[in-house]
């Protein structure tokens, strides 16, 4: 089976550190590299987390840090969510390695003209590097399987009543991504709040006894009571692994094909993905919106991933 090349995108982050996790054991993937963003904490910080993440399961990926603010405004974070760290909760090691030489927009020029396959990249904080990316090097779009994003929501947001944090962020680098012409894949809210963590999963996480099986449960439970304390929720939503399940096990998810585009002046609506359900404008459509998963599976593909490193794939 040929591995999908891809590349992450992240702010890592407790849901960005389980979508690393699932995409680092995933053999259906070929994990070129991760690249970084200011997003749910600063970019020193969630650079950190990434490098700390990977070297805690083991794996030799390189890290390439990326831009620390948006392209016109100023950096919003999310500590209230991740905690002064990006990843409070479960305390890891500093780890020995650095990002490499250069940004993260050369790195991922580097391996579209360097791999011979099409690149799908995988988003998971504001789009900021690919939209550089895109600006940057026009011409390499078009080396560009697929875009697949944790970003946005057809209905409702997170972060402002209609709009979703990685997309508020970074406004005017969603809609270039989203008008690059390049397929989208948009996991939004409208899948991630059905992407439900209860209790007992968790404890089913932690009872397969790993180090990595027990990182994943403290991620949950600092992430859980965060959603507990500020929503009254009695499960923790796993955005950004949605955006990797879906380039692992597309079959977990129902969606349809529409139009979408962002709102950049709205007063009430800034960073809404308006998105056409109904197909009422006749645009084309440039986005796949996930709205369902099969929740017990991708539980069941959860424990599959920490045990793949801490069980050789019991």
């Amino acid at each position: 089976m040929n591995k999908i090349p891809v590349i992450l995108d992240c702010d890592p982050g407790h849901d960005d550190a389980i979508a690393l996790i699932l995409a680092c054991a995933s053999e259906k993937l070929d994990v070129l590299g991760v690249t970084t963003v200011g997003g749910n904490q600063t970019i020193e910080k969630t650079s950190k987390n990434a490098l700390k993440v990977l070297e805690f399961i083991g794996k030799t990926i390189p890290v390439a840090k990326g831009a620390d603010v948006p392209i016109r405004r100023e950096l919003e974070i999310a500590p209230e969510v991740h905690g002064e760290t990006g990843l409070d909760g479960p305390v890891l090691p500093d780890a020995k390695t650095s990002p490499i030489e250069g940004t993260a927009v050369d790195f991922i020029a580097k391996c579209v003209m360097e791999n011979q396959e099409k690149l799908t990249l995988i988003a998971t904080g504001p789009l900021t590097n690919i939209a550089i990316f895109l600006l940057s090097y026009p011409q390499l779009a078009e080396k560009i399987e697929r875009i697949s994003l944790m970003g946005g929501a057809a209905i409702g947001g997170n972060w402002s009543a209609a709009a979703e944090f990685n997309i508020l962020v970074d406004p005017e680098a969603a809609s270039i991504v989203f008008q690059s012409g390049i397929p989208i894949t948009m996991a939004g809210l409208d899948v991630t709040h059905k992407a439900r963590i209860y209790r007992e999963d968790i404890e089913k996480i932690r009872s397969q006894e790993g180090k990595v099986a027990c990182f994943v449960a403290d991620l949950l439970d600092y992430f859980s009571k965060f959603h507990a304390e500020q929503c009254g929720w009695d499960f923790a939503p796993l955005h950004d692994p949605c955006a990797v399940l879906y380039e692992t096990d597309p079959e977990l998810f129902s969606y349809k094909d529409c139009h979408v585009e962002i709102d950049l002046d709205g007063e009430h609506t800034l960073g809404c993905t308006v998105s056409d359900l109904n197909d009422l404008t006749n645009k084309p459509k440039n986005a796949r919106v996930l709205l369902d998963i099969d929740r017990e599976e991708m539980i069941e593909l959860l424990v599959e991933a920490v045990n793949r490193y801490d069980k050789g794939g019991e």
